[in-house]
């Protein structure tokens, strides 16, 4: 009997039983009943990717998807409308933060919904399905061949063609669901995505000269980034107090572990206590580069702040939202160097659904910022020739809902003005509209008749413009980091990153002390306090391409609102009381 007569026959739970008993069973066509999820996904592009086909996996290899539910549009809407009111430093309710109980509540999502399509993974061989706490997603984990019936789709591994070791299960087309489950699902995380990882020639950099004496006592920091550099140009106190409940986090995926041999090198030459105070999921014997760098320069930073190590061996954004939304403690800040381009991989529904899960974060009281990526504004897909392609802009560095750092380099040799790296990411998201707290910032830089605009064909004007802000992160002035019992030179967003989180954190731990709640969602309180930022007015983030965006006076599409000023943000962060009136 193929699949068509078993969907008129209304014997739901025949017909997905037998879905388990047959790969051959979708062969006979029943185009009606299923329903494609994630149309706009691009189909998969040996030529632009990094990631490279390989062997279908055993039919018994265990994988785990998240499985997104389809949310009532007004619960959305709801949920939204909270959001923005908690982060707005002028609303009334402005930090009237909400547990997971209260979130649960808003989105509400009908428990026939959750039955539905739980019972339908379970009938097609899941070996778990494990509802969240708000109710809007289910991690499902089955066999592969399973998983292949299940949605109709053909699974490969994925090796990276620089990190040969990193290896990912992902579908090599799409995937579909019966019409009965479908109308329940938003989409299923973990098949289609692709993680952004750090490149290989951002790592074991030297520096030649620089304008600094070396605070470490390692002689392989000389002329290289660290703690005491960041503190002289951020203007950051040394600090041995922390208030009660501060707290912040890394997140790593694909094996980016650390050794404590790593951590203990880096504390004892360069005098910061870096510890981690918390790991959360699986804990691994390797070590990265990748997770070093932010442990030891989050904690360079702010050593005086407990911090959590949120650790995934599959790389999966809505798993991840999920799980620190979910804590019961969970940090206040979290630092993601993590992403990719908008078009590679990553479908609407996929990000509009990954945004939901920022702006539960961000109403539960959360800082999440991520990286602005490190291949300029072609990213991982690249420019090709000018003539027929388009920038391509980070997700999720062009959401909306989350803070974006950007990249720069120092402009002379000394500690002082900086000006936008050339490889830092940057520009106007393609998908999001430009939301209501960066209009004004906007609207002025693209009025500005200095800032040699690209032509317009290869980007959006009307789209959310990020960076937000930025730090150093440039190869000419790389990061001495502790990885593999040696010191060595590393670049990039993923350093700007932890280091202007580490800063948020000490911002929240001044508001946290004078008993007012942690900053929440960063951007409304950074677009209403551009002078808490040390402004970068010089460089271009082209990538060596022949088009950028060029940094000016106030907000630009290279560098944002510039490199933080840590005294002028606490300033600011006292002032922004929780009180205020709506006007």
């Amino acid at each position: 009997m193929c699949s068509s007569d078993l969907a008129h026959s209304g014997r739901i739970q025949e017909h997905t039983m037998l879905f388990k008993l047959s790969f051959g069973l979708l062969a006979c066509g029943a185009a009606s009943e299923w329903v494609v999820k994630e149309r706009d996904v691009p189909e998969y592009n040996a030529q632009t990717s990094m990631w490279l086909k390989q062997e279908s996996p055993s039919t018994e290899q265990p994988v785990t998807l998240t499985v997104a539910l389809r949310l009532d549009e007004a619960r959305r809407n709801e949920l939204e409308r909270i959001f923005w009111e908690v982060s707005d430093p002028d609303h009334v309710n402005y930090g009237k933060y909400r547990s997971v109980e209260e979130i649960t509540e808003v989105l509400a999502v009908p428990q026939d919904q959750i039955d539905i399509v739980s019972e339908y993974f379970a009938q097609a061989g899941a070996t778990s399905a494990v509802v969240a706490a708000a109710r809007d997603t289910i991690r499902v984990t089955m066999p592969a061949g399973a998983a292949e019936v299940a949605l109709n789709t053909k699974l490969h591994r994925f090796s990276h063609s620089e990190h040969t070791r990193v290896n990912i299960v992902r579908a090599s087309r799409q995937y579909a669901l019966p019409e009965h489950v479908a109308e329940h699902v938003a989409m299923v995380g973990e098949l289609l995505q692709f993680p952004r990882l750090p490149l290989k020639h951002l790592s074991n950099l030297t520096a030649s000269s620089s304008g600094w004496s070396n605070a470490c006592d390692s002689s392989s920091c000389n002329n290289l980034v660290t703690p005491a550099v960041l503190a002289e140009r951020y203007k950051i106190p040394t600090s041995t107090s922390n208030a009660a409940g501060n707290s912040m986090a890394v997140t790593e995926f694909q094996g980016q572990y650390y050794k404590d041999s790593d951590l203990s090198l880096f504390s004892k030459s360069c005098k910061r206590d870096v510890t981690v105070a918390v790991n959360v999921g699986d804990n691994q014997e390797s070590a990265g580069v990748e997770s070093e760098l932010d442990i030891e320069f989050i904690k360079g930073v702010a050593p005086e702040i407990p911090l959590t190590v949120v650790y995934n061996a599959q790389y999966s954004l809505l798993s991840w939202a999920n799980q620190i939304t979910n804590l019961e403690n969970s940090p206040l800040v979290h630092s993601v160097s993590y992403g990719n381009d908008e078009v590679q991989q990553s479908s609407t529904q996929y990000m509009t659904t990954c945004n939901t899960a920022f702006m539960k974060a961000g109403t539960r009281g959360l800082s999440i910022l991520f990286a602005s990526g490190d291949q300029g504004v072609c990213g991982r897909s690249g420019c090709g020739s000018f003539q027929h392609s388009v920038f391509h802009p980070d997700f999720p560095g062009a959401s909306p809902y989350i803070t974006t750092v950007g990249g720069t380099d120092f402009a002379g040799t000394g500690i002082g003005d900086e000006t936008a790296w050339k490889s830092g990411g940057g520009g106007f998201s393609n998908t999001f509209d430009r939301p209501a707290y960066q209009k004004q910032a906007v609207a002025a830089y693209l009025a500005d008749t200095s800032a040699n605009f690209p032509p317009q064909k290869l980007w959006s004007s009307t789209g959310r413009g990020y960076p937000d802000i930025a730090a150093l992160g440039g190869q000419k002035n790389s990061y001495c980091v502790a990885t593999g019992g040696r010191f060595a030179g590393v670049a990039g967003t993923s350093a700007s990153c932890p280091v202007a989180a580490g800063i948020f954190a000490k911002i929240n731990g001044v508001r946290l002390a004078a008993g007012k709640p942690a900053l929440g969602f960063l951007n409304p309180f950074i677009y209403k306090n551009p002078q808490a930022f040390f402004d970068v007015t010089s460089g271009t983030n082209s990538d060596s391409k022949s088009y950028g965006f060029t940094a000016v006076k106030g907000w630009d599409a290279a560098t944002g609102f510039g490199t933080p000023n840590y005294q002028a943000l606490a300033k600011a962060a006292m002032a922004a009381v929780e009180e205020t009136v709506v006007v």
